[in-house]
């Protein structure tokens, strides 16, 4: 086995076979970049694949998903609250992040903050000395877990939303919460913005103009001083968008580009934009499937055994990560600060399944070759693809956008899934491919896809073959592929 060495491209680390290090210096030698190209924060954060949306605040407490703004304080109260028990469940399910509702729309905050009385200093929840904010974010580090928070712009219970001193509430909350309790690798801020609402009494309904209301490149700029590896998401950005729903699903062609301003409250089309992104967009903004293992996205005891099973769970995974897309799975709290049995069942069948599902990458034995390498240099060789280095990669020569990569079993296997990736530290690039399997005879399409991105999971039918052929059919430049896998 040759040594390997690295050496930093464009702020790329890229590894090395030490008998090419100095051929290979050459930057021309390496495939440019296909702009955009994702930020060394989110090619991160696609590599978490999966993390944990947490829902808790009063409506656990009163019923609600949507609470009005003017509700006691005094009802929080989980007397068995317990973040250490949050933390274990989910590191154990798979889970790399946690982020948390730190204010809904309620306005109700879940840390002492000094700029409002409506905040757990005012709960008989330990005498109004709590802190979930804080006590969350130890025990997530203390994991090894990545922590982040949901900030809604939208408050019911303050008295000068939609009024311009509002915005300056908003920017001091999102300090407070960055100096006391980052840094955060991602914030996320919802969409739903205006309505009905206490409003410090007026009880009133409030609309704003969500594209200018919020001055949103100041509070960005403020966000990214005090924090410059943080992902903002929001519907459009500027890190990561909405996926466009509440299902967990991504589109079958996801691309991780996006041109910000081609979204816009009333524009018709928007989920689909969302979902599916545009191969011609301008900044590399990748989507986040957003979903609650309950259908609701607060605990609600009669939600009880509508928990969604292991098997609906890995479905979303596979329409989500297995899309090139992060799963942001929504796993809320009941009143007692615990996280319920019937959710902690359901997650560690997931977990099985997919321990079980992808532990033997059969891909490891098969013998791998393609129509072109680019120039016929083991460092771009397909065996890159399967030698377990997200940072080794097959390319093919400038020009070619069409390509075969063939895999050749020792014996014959029953293939279910194919996970493919590109090396998108270059770009995002394949626009359609096909995998075939060979039936002894003949070559049977088995898979036709159009994206792939940081992961595509592809399902299989049911077939015997020793020989499994990825066709690259078009391409944005030349691909450059990073792993595949069969299990």
């Amino acid at each position: 086995m040759m040594k390997i060495r690295c050496f930093k491209w464009l702020g790329l680390s890229l590894g090395l076979l030490s008998g090419e290090l100095l051929w290979a210096q050459s930057v021309d030698l390496i495939p440019s970049p296909v702009l955009p190209v994702p930020t060394q924060a989110q090619i991160r954060w696609h590599r978490m694949e999966m993390n944990a949306f947490i829902h808790f605040s009063l409506n656990t407490f009163t019923n609600k998903e949507w609470g009005y703004g003017d509700e006691n304080p005094e009802l929080f109260n989980p007397q068995k609250f317990d973040p250490e028990q949050w933390v274990n469940v989910l590191s154990e399910s798979g889970f790399k992040g946690i982020i948390l509702t730190a204010k809904h729309h309620d306005g109700f905050c879940l840390w002492p903050t000094a700029y409002s009385e409506h905040s757990v200093k005012k709960a008989f929840w330990r005498e109004g000395g709590g802190d979930v904010v804080g006590s969350l974010a130890r025990a997530s580090r203390s994991k090894g877990l990545q922590f982040g928070i949901y900030l809604s712009p939208w408050d019911c219970n303050h008295k000068d939303y939609g009024r311009k001193e509002y915005i300056q509430y908003y920017r001091n909350q999102i300090g407070e919460l960055l100096e006391q309790y980052g840094p955060f690798f991602e914030i996320w801020i919802d969409g739903a913005n205006g309505g009905r609402g206490y409003y410090g009494g007026a009880r009133e309904t409030r609309w704003i103009d969500r594209q200018t209301y919020y001055d949103w490149p100041v509070t960005l700029e403020m966000i990214k001083e005090k924090n410059p590896d943080v992902l903002v998401f929001s519907d459009a950005g500027p890190d990561i968008r909405w996926v466009g729903n509440e299902r967990g699903e991504a589109g079958e062609t996801n691309w991780n580009l996006l041109t910000p301003d081609t979204l816009y409250p009333g524009k018709g089309g928007i989920e689909k934009l969302l979902q599916s992104g545009s191969e011609s967009g301008t900044h590399w903004i990748p989507a986040e499937c957003d979903v609650s293992i309950r259908p609701g996205w607060f605990y609600h005891s009669a939600e009880d055994s509508l928990v969604k099973t292991p098997e609906e769970l890995f479905q979303i995974y596979l329409h989500s990560v297995g899309r090139g897309s992060v799963l942001l799975l929504n796993v809320p709290p009941n009143s007692d600060g615990l996280i319920s049995s019937t959710d902690i069942q359901s997650l560690k069948g997931f977990k099985h399944i997919l321990d079980s599902v992808f532990k033997n990458n059969l891909a490891a034995e098969a013998h791998f070759s393609a129509s072109n390498t680019r120039l016929n240099s083991g460092f771009f060789s397909p065996d890159n693809l399967h030698d377990n280095s997200p940072e080794t990669f097959w390319a093919t020569d400038d020009g070619v956008t069409q390509a075969r990569v063939e895999l050749k079993f020792p014996k014959p296997i029953r293939p279910h899934y194919v996970v493919l990736q590109e090396y998108i530290a270059l770009g995002q690039r394949v626009k359609s491919f096909t995998l075939e399997a060979w039936t002894g005879k003949s070559w049977k399409s088995v898979f036709q896809g159009t994206t792939i991105g940081y992961k595509r999971i592809a399902v299989l039918p049911e077939i015997e073959t020793d020989k499994l052929r990825l066709i690259i059919h078009d391409s944005r430049a030349c691909p450059v592929l990073s792993e595949v896998a069969v299990y």
